[in-house]
């Protein structure tokens, strides 16, 4: 059986000095070496895997056959971030795991030709051409993934959509979240260009509940109106020292670095680059923060958390690619306190050891303190990665919209309406932390009711 083809990334010791992407991506030879390991199973099982629902075995058979822009139009039946998708999406807990070749070996590399497949297609090829005769009016609020997938499937029914940012640049998490070495921006710029080329209208610096309100967009004469804000609102873990200068949420150190360049001392919002500094968490977020801490210059990055390598819930791609980097991995630790020094910033982290007892709500070993083991570890910055809830702006905004004791909105989950008529949402805002794939599948199931109410 043919080995499953690797991807070029760059070399370990260059990578740690700069912000280009890691992964290099397949070349033609490579991908149709990949594409022929498929065996186009009739059952398909990997497409039922995909939250999207991606022709798989369709788009693998165009590569083999050398047809990529062919390729691309299946894709795009089903997904409007397919270069996004294709180097963030948890594809081998997804439709990977689900291939037929995983159950003997390595599964296809499916994620890798799907990034190839959009790759090749942007490079050879201008936006497409916009949707003409659009009718209806429908208002999604929030350019993240799931706003993103929504307004893709409503302008390719021909409905006329318009998207509200309440950032100066589209993308949501995509844009301000996720570094440039795993998702460039010029990639997450091309797949916004593409909609706004079909036809879809984009207003930045617009904060729905602030600047407009819902009950604003419906009278100006939307028929229907898609949420999908997101997640931005940072947990804390309450715990003696977290005020302190040199703690950051992994939301402000991230949305800092990747939309306002506060690595540029020439920045209206410059930050204090530390030395030592430690992440807290162990999921993608906590990872890319840990990373992009090596890269403005640290000499010491750890990563605390408070299970196993086994329990990290982030990828284990980014979980290796960390490794090799230099990122050390403090596991079965947890943070009592933050220290400050003389002038109150941050110099130091109490920590105890944790044991592993029995699984919890999540499925995974619950953490127990060992009370008889403590540690202090200095650090001049600390960066809490521990999880996000939504803004409660919309909230504000809006008092008949139902949600939950974290803020999350309450939608029918068949439909993904809200408690309001006419008012559906999708992604973090109703999930809270979750990933791009599946905050996407919400915003298309999202779509589709808008479409089926109006039909």
């Amino acid at each position: 059986m043919q080995s499953r083809t690797p991807m070029r990334t760059l070399n370990i010791h260059d990578r740690k000095e700069t912000f280009l992407e890691v992964n290099c991506g397949y070349n033609d030879e490579e991908a149709i070496l990949e594409a022929n390991r498929c065996l186009e199973c009739k059952n398909a099982p990997c497409v039922k895997e995909c939250p999207v629902g991606i022709d798989i075995p369709g788009f693998v058979k165009k590569i083999k056959q050398g047809f990529v822009d062919q390729a691309f139009e299946i894709i795009s039946l089903s997904s409007s971030l397919p270069a996004v998708c294709g180097r963030v999406c948890p594809q081998e807990t997804q439709c990977e795991a689900l291939c037929v070749h995983h159950k003997k070996g390595e599964s296809v590399a499916i994620g890798h030709l799907e990034r190839y497949v959009a790759d090749t297609y942007y490079k050879n090829n201008q936006p497409r051409k916009q949707i003409s005769s659009l009718k209806h009016k429908i208002a999604v609020v929030g350019s993240g993934p799931a706003g993103l997938s929504c307004a893709h499937d409503l302008i390719l029914k021909g409905l006329q959509v318009d998207l509200f940012e309440a950032l100066h640049e589209a993308g949501g998490v995509l844009s301000y979240g996720i570094p440039s070495f795993r998702l460039p921006k010029d990639v997450v710029q091309r797949e916004i260009d593409e909609l706004k080329s079909l036809g879809v209208n984009l207003y930045t610096n617009v904060i729905i509940g602030k600047t407009l309100t819902i009950k604003d967009l419906k009278d100006m004469g939307y028929e229907a109106i898609f949420i999908g804000t997101g997640a931005g609102l940072p947990k804390f873990m309450n715990i003696p020292g977290e005020m302190l200068p040199g703690v950051y949420s992994a939301n402000e150190y991230l949305t800092r670095l990747n939309l306002m360049k506060a690595y540029n001392q020439s920045s209206a919002t410059p930050i204090h680059l530390g030395k030592r500094i430690a992440v807290i968490g162990g999921g993608n977020v906590a990872l890319d923060a840990a990373r992009s801490a090596l890269r403005l210059g640290a000499d010491i990055v750890y990563l605390i958390y408070r299970r196993g390598k086994e329990e990290i819930p982030a990828r284990a791609e980014e979980v290796k690619h960390a490794e090799e980097e230099g990122v050390i991995f403090k596991l079965l630790t947890g943070v009592k306190e933050i220290i400050g020094d003389e002038f109150g910033h941050v110099k130091a982290i109490s920590c105890v050891e944790m044991v592993l007892g029995e699984p919890d709500a999540s499925g995974r070993r619950r953490p127990i303190e060992n009370p008889k083991k403590h540690s202090i570890i200095p650090v001049d910055e600390v960066i809490m990665a521990i999880g996000t809830t939504p803004n409660p702006l919309i909230l504000n905004d809006q008092a008949s919209l139902q949600s939950t004791k974290q803020g999350c909105l309450i939608v029918d989950h068949q439909t993904g309406e809200t408690s309001m008529p006419h008012v559906y949402a999708g992604g973090d805002v109703v999930l809270g932390s979750a990933t791009v794939i599946l905050a996407m599948e919400a915003g298309r199931k999202a779509a589709q009711s808008i479409i089926n109410e109006l039909f």
